[in-house]
């Protein structure tokens, strides 16, 4: 992604950047993103969002692993009461969340790719991704 170093002027518009999870993909813009979710993901209640990346107070992750599923989630002001507590109740919320995809260990390379974008993109929008 191209960073305008420059003050004052017009941040550059990147093409969008799609990613594939587990019953999701999200499709990362300079100021948004958006997860669609296949029928298997809204069978669980978890609907289709878009994300202002103005919005997000922190980047969760965890990666995936052979035995569970691995996660990002763009963590808005709506997800504040999740990010106090680490349970396993948490857990299972933080995956529910309309904000968090999903990634297998066959999709983990996909998985560190939008990680890394998604930083990325929340930090060129003035947040700090590491809350």
């Amino acid at each position: 992604m191209a960073h305008n170093l420059s003050k004052g002027g017009p941040v550059p518009q990147s093409e969008p950047q799609v990613f594939k999870g587990y019953v999701a993909t999200v499709t990362l813009y300079a100021d948004r993103a958006e997860i669609k979710r296949k029928l298997m993901g809204k069978i669980t209640g978890v609907k289709d969002s878009v994300i202002s990346l103005r919005d997000v107070i922190k980047v969760l992750s965890k990666e995936p692993t052979r035995l569970v599923n691995g996660y990002v989630q763009l963590a808005t002001d709506q997800d504040r009461g999740q990010l106090a507590i680490a349970t396993a109740e948490a857990e299972k919320a933080i995956a529910n969340n309309s904000r968090t995809v999903l990634f297998t260990w066959n999709q983990r390379q996909t998985y560190a790719a939008y990680l890394a974008a998604a930083t990325a993109s929340v930090q060129a929008q003035g947040g700090n991704p590491f809350g």
